[in-house]
């Protein structure tokens, strides 16, 4: 019988593993089913640029897993049990269960409002196609009334990357609204100083205004209330502060840090769950340095190459090789024409150097088109396999035994 394999997400992490196991295993001993809710690949590090209105491709999984022999289940998970090494999912049709022998947990993460009231009612996010789509629609009916003389007002909450992204994306492509950030520290504090003095030009640049050491404590629909008493007006308020991992994985007995990410061992293997591998920001791994990955796309690589290369071993009894574990650094969008590219050392501080202006943003175009074409191509180019198996919607939730690795 074959040995069935579930991938719950495809995104960055997800799409990889399950996509390069389908190349590496032999469809004759394995089955690879996906499980995802959307049935296309959204590209979560340009869903600024959608939300300001760019075109971003979004190729449809059905023909990103063609030739591949991976299924695909479209259909939104609910819960995992892995006591019984099953998984319950909803779709059109009501859903049901997937029985499982080795499960690969790639759920990712979304938004986290971390309590403030008025932030999921009132707030527009970045972190699903649906929610960028939406303040797209939004930044639009603005657009509309700057025709008309008036100038709307975009408010920016959260100075991370995300925020830092999202904001001068916005003031670049809609130069007609008037664009806020409000940082509750230090605008840039973990860059180095050069490129703190390089971001604060960019903002200069495109009459971004910054709100530092500010802290807000309710979203209101046209207005945000900070905690010093101030009353910041917005006519779109975009909520950037942070982001949290599905309780899923928590629910279901698995062993979880306190934010809901999965415990892993060098492997990527669970903890409490041997056969439950974690990747990307559902993961908590230890880097080569000693120090828990960060949410990133970066971590996403890195965590699928180790969980695929230990998935493989695990199956053919090859020895599994330790993948790297690393954190470069961050490479920072400021709009089409400028970025900053900032490495960090070992403890995971900024060095001195940095690259700022067009090479830099030309690097980090070229990264977003590598992560896109990785993602759809998980063959690398290789020649397909003759079986082509088309998406399955409804694929079997038929238990089938383990076989032998």
């Amino acid at each position: 019988m074959k040995h069935r394999i579930v991938v719950l997400g495809a995104g960055y992490a997800g799409s990889y593993v399950a996509g390069t196991l389908g190349r590496r295993l032999s469809p004759a001993d394995t089955e690879i089913t996906v499980v995802n809710a959307e049935p296309d690949f959204v590209q979560r590090l340009r869903l600024h640029q959608l939300a300001a209105g760019r075109e971003i491709d979004a190729p449809q999984l059905a023909d990103v897993f063609a030739g591949t022999g991976v299924r695909l289940r479209l259909a939104r998970v609910t819960a995992v049990d892995p006591e019984h090494q099953v998984v319950a999912v909803a779709d059109a049709d009501g859903g049901g269960e997937l029985g499982y022998d080795t499960l690969v947990y790639a759920l990712g993460s979304h938004g986290a409002t971390h309590g403030v009231p008025g932030a999921a009612e009132h707030g527009f996010d970045v972190a699903s196609r649906s929610s960028a789509l939406r303040l797209g629609e939004r930044l639009d009916s603005l657009d509309s009334l700057g025709r008309q003389g008036e100038s709307g007002r975009v408010l920016v909450v959260g100075d991370g990357l995300t925020g830092i992204e999202t904001v001068t994306e916005i003031a670049e492509t809609r130069p007609g609204l008037s664009v806020a950030l409000v940082a509750r520290g230090e605008l840039g504090a973990p860059l180095s100083v050069g490129a703190r003095s390089h971001l604060r030009q960019a903002c200069d640049r495109l009459a971004v205004t910054v709100l530092e050491h500010t802290e807000v404590k309710a979203v209101e629909a046209a207005r945000v209330l900070c905690a010093d008493g101030t009353a910041l007006a917005s006519d779109a308020t975009v909520w950037t502060a942070g982001f949290a991992v599905s309780r899923i994985a928590a629910a279901g007995g698995l062993e979880v840090t306190e934010n809901g990410r999965i415990v892993v061992d060098r492997t990527m293997r669970s903890l409490s769950h041997p056969n439950v591998y974690a990747v990307g920001d559902s993961a908590y791994a230890v880097g080569d340095n000693g120090r828990p990955l960060p949410m990133s796309c970066a971590s996403a690589g890195y965590t699928g190459m180790q969980a695929t290369a230990a998935i493989v071993g695990h199956l053919t009894g090859r020895k599994i090789p330790n993948t790297k574990l690393e954190y470069l650094g961050n490479h920072i969008s400021l709009g089409r024409r400028d970025g900053i590219l900032q490495m960090v050392d070992d403890e995971g501080q900024a060095k001195p150097k940095y690259v700022g202006g067009r090479k830099a943003a030309r690097i980090k175009a070229a990264i977003l088109k590598m992560s896109l074409w990785t993602t759809s191509h998980p063959t690398f180019g290789l020649p397909k396999r003759k079986h082509r198996l088309a998406a399955a919607p409804h694929a079997s939730a038929d238990r089938a035994p383990r076989v032998a690795a």
